[in-house]
């Protein structure tokens, strides 16, 4: 007998029942860019793979365990993308749109990453982004949390989850963190499990965010990066806070918050909550102005943030904030014989193109009236139209209002189209 086959394991299906919940937060996420300037991109699913060594680092997690490489027919190696900042800056300087002096993007998509699958966490996930290129002052690092701000109010969120904030200073203040680091890490090597070990060696600020409880005492003991700190990235974060004080958005510092890529400077940030275990992150994001000019682009400012679309509507579930998200059906049309289908089928036809936010729901299949309203009923549909023989003996339309207590009605096509519109369509709902 054969095997029935089934999806790769941390690759998921998302089923009609659940589709909705998508489309709310990514129509959510576009209108909230959209509205702010942002404008979209969309780059291919796979890279080549010297993109995400030479921009995230090659003794990171993600490029020597977790990327998704193979060698095509001509003998590339390629990758599915495990983040998407190093494509939105590949695709910028191939197409030269590092030539005006601001950018501002937004995208979205799935992401590949060959880690344990979890709740909240699989192999392909999805993510919506935002970039900015050409900017180096905290006010557009204000303006970027503002906006993320702005997505999880609107989804219902933000009593729900916490801003952290750190940052990480130029290059040359992190290096000279970096040494202490090792030192005070180095006299405590015993107290290390396996892998901070090997961090040590090669990413050991990936150390303080580790979730170990055996080693927090260490990690709060460490020199605090904030502390070795030059005088610009000091007046930047402090700039920042107070744009975020006057804006009235709360936030704690992190001085463990660190980031999993090599490229960030100075802002990182990250919205996490607690209700969600050990995967509480649920948007982050930071400044990376050194990498463009290390992808061989001119130097060039730039920050962004990416916002997990599973591990948000895991959250938004969990909160209770998931109502009303399911798609509304305005309208089922019903008919009674073949001449009566075919002037519905041209009704319905005639209905969306005149009112194109309108949902019209046809019966298809055939069946009797008692059988149709049920499926009607069924449908969630605020009302039934209908078309029988009378109706069409009549020259007119019935209209039975499913969700409310009023009389069924007759009218015109006319007559109709204007109610639809004026009922539904002011709001579009």
């Amino acid at each position: 007998m054969t095997q029935t086959l089934q999806a790769v394991r941390g690759m998921n299906d998302i089923l009609p029942t659940e589709t909705a919940y998508w489309q709310h937060v990514e129509t959510i996420f576009r209108d909230v860019l959209q509205n702010a300037g942002f404008n979209e991109i969309r780059t291919p699913i796979v890279e080549r793979t010297e993109l995400f060594k030479r921009s995230i680092g090659e003794v990171t997690d993600i490029v020597e365990k977790e990327m998704y490489t193979f060698t095509d027919r001509s003998g590339d190696s390629l990758t599915l993308r495990p983040e998407g900042t190093a494509c939105i800056v590949r695709a910028a300087l191939e197409h030269g749109l590092l030539h005006q002096p601001q950018q501002r993007l937004w995208y979205g998509g799935p992401y590949f990453r060959h880690e344990r699958p979890q709740k909240g966490r699989y192999r392909q996930f999805y993510q919506y982004a935002a970039e900015v290129f050409g900017l180096m002052g905290p006010d557009i690092d204000a303006e970027i949390i503002a906006l993320s701000a702005t997505l999880f109010q609107r989804l219902g969120l933000l009593p729900h989850i916490k801003l952290q904030l750190n940052s990480l200073g130029t290059p040359a203040a992190r290096l000279a963190y970096r040494n202490q680091l090792v030192a005070y890490l180095t006299t405590h090597q015993d107290q290390l499990d396996e892998e901070s070990r090997t961090r040590l060696q090669t990413n050991p600020l990936r150390i303080l965010d580790s979730k170990r409880p055996e080693l927090r005492q260490l990690i709060e003991e460490a020199p605090k990066l904030i502390h070795y700190l030059d005088e610009e990235s000091h007046q930047h974060f402090a700039q920042l806070q107070a744009y975020l004080t006057a804006l009235n958005i709360p936030f704690e510092i992190n001085p463990y918050l660190v980031r999993g890529l090599d490229y960030y400077t100075k802002t990182v940030f990250e919205w996490v909550t607690d209700q969600l275990g050990a995967q509480g992150t649920v948007c982050a994001g930071g400044r990376y102005d050194g990498l463009v000019e290390q992808l061989g682009g001119k130097s060039t400012p730039a920050l962004g943030f990416a916002f997990g679309i599973e591990r948000a509507i895991l959250l938004m579930q969990t909160a209770g904030s998931m109502q009303n998200v399911q798609p509304i059906v305005h309208a089922y049309l019903i008919t009674d014989g073949e001449a009566a289908f075919q002037a519905g089928l041209k009704l319905a036809h005639e209905l969306r193109n005149t009112l194109p936010h309108l949902h019209v729901l046809l019966h298809c299949g055939g069946g009797s009236f008692k059988n149709q309203f049920k499926k009607a009923d069924k449908s969630g549909a605020q009302l039934a139209i209908i078309i029988g023989e009378e109706e069409l003996a009549t020259g007119v339309i019935s209209v039975k209002y499913l969700r409310e207590e009023k009389p069924q009605k007759r009218m015109s096509k006319a007559q109709l189209v204007g109610d639809l519109a004026e009922k539904y369509l002011q709001n579009k709902t």
